[in-house]
Parts: structure tokens; C-alpha cells; sequence
């Protein structure tokens, strides 16, 4: 059973993590702070398998426990869940690893989804060798996923991450060059996202012909 420890400052929203953490049977949390250095202070002493972070937290931060976590080889990941969506913040959490992140307000379904890639990751990093089949089932979107309709090729967690970068532009828009610095994926792969998710009615785009040369098609999230 893997061991769980949240670290929310908002008490609904940490009785709301809970709730929908112990849903899964894989899982037991076995903690929760309200603040950083609290957690920060636990979990250099204590093992846990995974942290449950908000950003925004009085004392310390969810983005400087992460990092302070890091520096001490702490070996626990991290699901960050927060109100943030400022694309560079989004962009420091996956650089320092962060298995998923969530923006508020989330659903059951996404919040289970992101302890189901967790368990992806977990999968395919433990045990002597790494196996092609574990690391092909982490990269590629869940059987929930498909269920759920996302198309095949297409992560859920990946469009969540694109979804929560076109929250945070600016009201022009943004174009795909700058979402693929962002999120860290290629131009075409970004394409491929934000394309599904005007299809869907989540996204828009229009095209910016003031650029003084090639025109540029801009991204926005529906409201």
C-alpha cells in the first residue's frame, strides 16, 4: 500500500483530497499538514511514497518543500494540486518532476487519474530492470483515458497540462511555439493537443496577422 501525506492549507480541499485518495484502495494517507515546514520536518524523518502538494501554503511553499525535498533525496513524488495555473510555475513543477498537476477545481475522475499515473510511474522505476511494456503503459494514455474518450496518442495528464497553460494566458492568446517551451513538448505534439481540445469546444484560435511578418494562430482556453 502506498503511503500518502497531504499538504493543503485549505481544510475542504484537504478533506476533499483524502476522500477522493482513499477511493483507491492502493493507497493510504497517512498524514496531512497545513503548512510546509510541517511536512517538511515529518517527511525528513518519516517514508512516505507520495506527497499531495498545494503551492500556495503559508510558512513554506509547495514549490520550495518540492525543491527542499530534492536537494535531501527525500525519495517521495509529488501530485501538485492548486488554484496556480501560471504557466511558468506549471513549467518549474514538471521540470522538477512532478508526476501530475492538477488545477482547481478538480474532478474524482482527474484527481483518480493522476494516482493512476503514479502508479504508472511506480511501476516502471521499480524493480531490477526497467521493461519496455512498463515504460510503453507510463507514456501512454490509460485504459480510463480511452474509456473516458481521449483520443488514441493522446495522454490525459499531457491535455491537462495544455489545458492549464492556455487558463493562464493572456486574453490575445498563445501561440503553440510558446506552449511547446512551456510544457516541454514539440511544436507538432502541441498541435496535436490544442487541435483535440478545440474540436472539443474547450480551446479556440484565431489567427494574429499584426506580427510584421508570417501571420501567427493564437490559442485561448472557453471560459
Amino acid at each position: 500500500m502506498y503511503r500518502v501525506v497531504i499538504v493543503e492549507d485549505d481544510p475542504m480541499v484537504s478533506l476533499l483530497d483524502r476522500t477522493y485518495t482513499e477511493k483507491d484502495a492502493r493507497f493510504q494517507v497517512v498524514q496531512t499538514f497545513q503548512n510546509g515546514q510541517a511536512a517538511l520536518e515529518w517527511l525528513t524523518e518519516n517514508p512516505a511514497d507520495l506527497v499531495i502538494l498545494d503551492v500556495y501554503m503559508p510558512l513554506l511553499t509547495g514549490f520550495e518543500l518540492l525543491r527542499m525535498l530534492r536537494s535531501r533525496q527525500i525519495p517521495v513524488d509529488a501530485i501538485m494540486v492548486t488554484a496556480a495555473n501560471d504557466p511558468g510555475m506549471v513549467d518549474a513543477l514538471l521540470k522538477m518532476g512532478v508526476v501530475d498537476y492538477l488545477v482547481k477545481p478538480f474532478t474524482c475522475d482527474r484527481f483518480q487519474q493522476a494516482l493512476e499515473t503514479f502508479c504508472r510511474h511506480r511501476a516502471a522505476v521499480t524493480g531490477e530492470a526497467v521493461s519496455q511494456g512498463a515504460l510503453d503503459r507510463l507514456f501512454s494514455p490509460s485504459d480510463a483515458s480511452v474509456e473516458r474518450g481521449t483520443p488514441k496518442g493522446l495522454q490525459e495528464s499531457t491535455l491537462e497540462r495544455v489545458r492549464a497553460c492556455l487558463r493562464a494566458a493572456p486574453a490575445e492568446g498563445v501561440a503553440s511555439e510558446t506552449l511547446s517551451r512551456q510544457t516541454n513538448l514539440s511544436v507538432v505534439t502541441v498541435r496535436r493537443y490544442v487541435n483535440y481540445l478545440v474540436e472539443r469546444g474547450e480551446a479556440s484560435s484565431t489567427v494574429n496577422y499584426d506580427t510584421g511578418g508570417r501571420p501567427c494562430r493564437l490559442y485561448r482556453a472557453v471560459p
